[in-house]
């Protein structure tokens, strides 16, 4: 039952990328060292009734004037902040997504012990935010499962001065994160190229990572024509050759990749794009109701990704 009042509690919280926390986001409770506080304030002062002590009193009321004020710094700790999300980069699947937080202050007096996590998570990352000023902690999600995720929510909470009391909130960022499938490890050979234009059929991809249109390093060879990878593994250095690739398309189609496991299928995908891409090789993307033209760049790839992250 308290698990259902929970996630109805948390569904009620609304979804945003920039939270200002006041009385009403804002929620405070003793520790258990504040109950003990709390119980050995009222031994104290069953004591002094007691036995009549006047010095007996003015300790229990120095401690308790304490805590009281230790409660109003705890609470005005968290009060007035402001918890700001910084624009999400989508990561590979079984990686860890990182979450950059702004905490920012308007108030001229720092703010000491601060500590955000992701809610129910063990880890816990602390800051200082001086006054007037910001302080940006990076917090560690975990991506079990591609395609788009909303954001765990996220908890900022403060004990200080004294550690009596609790002060805590929670937070629900609306930014989605966008999750690729996780590359495969030892994928086959590139596909072979689809003939276009002279009707010259491209020769198949081999498991030594050759590939149409590559031939030996000529001097004055422009460095985006070398392909490094090939280089680094074999030591020579060869050229893409612009004019027998303009006569090829590689097409990397989910229907061809040899397994019948779409997961599977996605992340051999996913290499294959890594792959041509570090090739410096034109390639086009072919999913269920989804076709990328062949191109090559940092654009397409991105795009390429996130249509097997979203396929």
């Amino acid at each position: 039952m308290n698990e259902r009042i929970r996630h109805w509690w948390l569904a009620r919280q609304p979804r945003t990328d920039l939270l200002t926390l006041t009385q009403r986001n804002v929620y405070i409770l003793p520790t258990r060292a504040g109950w003990m506080l709390a119980i050995t304030l009222l031994v104290l002062l069953v004591a002094a009734i007691n036995y009549q002590l006047n010095l007996g009193y003015l300790l229990t009321f120095l401690l308790a004037g304490s805590a009281v004020v230790g409660m109003h710094v705890c609470h005005g700790t968290l009060r007035g902040l402001s918890l700001s999300l910084s624009p999400l980069e989508p990561v590979f699947c079984g990686q860890v997504a990182s979450l950059n937080v702004t905490l920012s202050s308007q108030r001229k007096a720092p703010r000491y012990g601060i500590g955000l996590s992701v809610l129910d998570a063990k880890h816990w990352v602390w800051c200082d935010v001086p006054g007037q000023s910001s302080s940006r902690v990076q917090l560690a999600c975990p991506t079990p499962l591609r395609g788009l995720h909303a954001l765990p929510a996220l908890t900022a909470e403060t004990r200080f001065p004294l550690g009596t009391f609790r002060v805590w909130t929670v937070w629900r960022p609306a930014a989605p994160l966008l999750v690729y499938p996780q590359a495969e490890t030892n994928p086959p050979p590139l596909p072979a190229g689809v003939a276009h234009d002279n009707g010259s059929a491209a020769a198949p991809s081999t498991g030594s990572d050759e590939f149409d249109g590559v031939r030996p390093y000529r001097r004055g060879d422009a460095l985006k024509q070398v392909v490094w990878k090939k280089a680094a593994q074999t030591g020579q250095l060869v050229s893409r050759d612009s004019q027998q690739a303009l006569h090829s398309e590689l097409w990397l189609d989910l229907s061809q990749v040899g397994t019948s496991d779409r997961e599977q299928g996605l992340s051999r995908l996913c290499a294959w794009v890594l792959e041509a891409e570090d090739l410096g090789l034109d390639y086009g993307l072919r999913l269920p109701g989804v076709e990328l033209a062949p191109a090559q760049g940092v654009g397409h790839q991105r795009r390429c990704l996130e249509a097997l992250a979203l396929c």
